[in-house]
């Protein structure tokens, strides 16, 4: 590994049992389970299963990269695809089964933001405490503190305990020690998950600024405009292993090419089908309509319907269905939640629910988009995954733009704008 290499990953692998062995397990269950294990491999078992029969998956398999210094290393890929685990082996949070990863110099992580907080402990206590935890000094901790609250926007709570902050206050304390670290290696997992707007933007400007000082980052998200912002390269991971890396632009590109929407409301079902099980929310069924009928090829000439059917498990409060109309690329054009126009944070008990949101007509120009539909608890967690991604085909149908129906519309929204224009007559300055 040379001086001027950061992290050096050789044939890094992760693996992982499905049933660990159960520490109250009698000796008899435990020779039954021993004597059986030659059955499960006669009948095709054997090459996820150990000798005692326990089902066995590699989460992270032979990866092999090399991160030079100073360098912004963006890793992508699906739920499940290993990148919390190699980010984990990364900074020694778990060991690896096989190969070796070497780091040079002093590394800060956000991959659980607000782990080591103590419910009781005031704000101000913690921040000691977190930074501590992080690696942080405590006269270090005293030179940023005022920078530490300043960004949390907290300060007005700093002397109340924690267990009385809201989830997004704790996020935004969490962060707030965590983005204030100065390592020679900073790894980031997914931190744009929680939060609102405004925070999401000031965490992401945070980063982007640590990123231009020169040091060493690696940058986990499902947010690929923001892995394009930060990154220089990328690293995409599939089923534990790297499928492609290369610039930024060419593998974030290439990702949302081959993570293909639903093109039909078959596909969609299937997508549905694939979504992840939460003890708190299911959804039943999602789909589109124009004029009464489901779709995904629509007009521009009437409002085009966007619905969510699902099933609430347990009560919760904060929970929010929304959707992103994006462009091909996955720029966010439009962001819209079923409750935005609340006072107050929303509430559900157990029970079936629908979610329905109109675009109006003729807001959308005649060209493609990618229309996906999520659900979150506010502040904590995302409860869909990826969500569902949609593709959505446009054609025209307004009066707007008539005139000219050759001339493209360049535009990637078409909202009707209201214009006067009138003959005046012309006056002449008084000389």
């Amino acid at each position: 590994m040379s001086s001027e290499t950061a992290i050096h990953v050789e044939g890094l692998g992760k693996q992982y049992r499905l049933g660990q062995l159960d520490p109250h397990r009698t000796l008899r269950e435990s020779l039954r389970r021993w004597a059986v294990a030659p059955m499960r491999r006669a009948l095709g078992h054997s090459s996820n299963t150990t000798a005692f029969g326990e089902e066995t998956v590699w989460a992270v398999r032979d990866v092999s990269f090399d991160v030079p210094s100073g360098d912004v290393l963006g890793i992508i890929g699906r739920n499940g695809a290993g990148k919390s685990t190699l980010l984990k082996i990364l900074t020694r949070i778990t060991r690896p089964t096989t190969g070796r990863a070497e780091i040079q110099g002093r590394v800060g992580s956000l991959l659980e933001v607000g782990t080591g907080f103590h419910p009781e402990l005031t704000g101000r206590e913690n921040v000691f405490l977190n930074g501590a935890i992080l690696g942080m000094g405590r006269a270090e901790i005293r030179r940023k503190f005022d920078q530490i609250v300043e960004f949390s926007g907290v300060k007005r709570f700093l002397d109340t305990p924690v267990k009385r902050y809201s989830s997004g206050m704790r996020v935004r304390l969490a962060f707030a020690v965590a983005a204030h670290l100065e390592p020679e290696i900073l790894v980031i997992d997914e931190v744009l998950a929680v939060g609102d707007a405004e925070f999401q933007a000031k965490c992401l400007g945070k980063m982007d600024d640590v990123a231009h000082e020169g040091r060493t980052v690696l940058f986990v998200s499902h947010s690929m405009p923001a892995v394009r912002r930060l990154c220089n390269r990328v690293i995409w991971l599939a089923d534990g292993t790297i499928r492609d890396e290369g610039t930024a632009e060419e593998i974030t590109s290439a990702y949302l090419h081959a993570t293909q929407p639903a093109e039909s409301l078959d596909d969609l079902e299937t997508s549905i089908a694939r979504l992840p099980d939460d003890p708190v929310f299911r959804v039943h069924d999602a789909f589109l309509t124009q004029e009464g009928v489901r779709t995904t090829h629509v007009h521009n000439g009437s409002p085009v319907r966007i619905v969510m059917e699902y099933e609430v498990r347990e009560p919760v409060r904060g929970l929010r269905v929304y959707f992103d109309l994006c462009d091909p690329q996955g720029d966010i054009l439009i962001r819209s939640f079923h409750d935005e126009d609340a006072d107050a944070m929303s509430s559900f008990t157990p029970g079936h629910y629908r979610s329905e949101a109109a675009i109006p007509s003729p807001l959308l120009a005649p060209r493609e988009y990618l229309l996906v539909l999520r659900a979150t608890i506010h502040n904590e967690r995302t409860l869909t995954g990826e969500g569902l991604s949609i593709r959505l085909h446009v054609g025209s149908a307004s009066r707007l733009n008539r005139g000219y129906p050759r001339d493209p519309i360049r535009s990637k929204l078409q909202p009707p704008v209201s214009w006067r224009t009138e003959a005046r007559a012309l006056q002449c300055a008084n000389r």
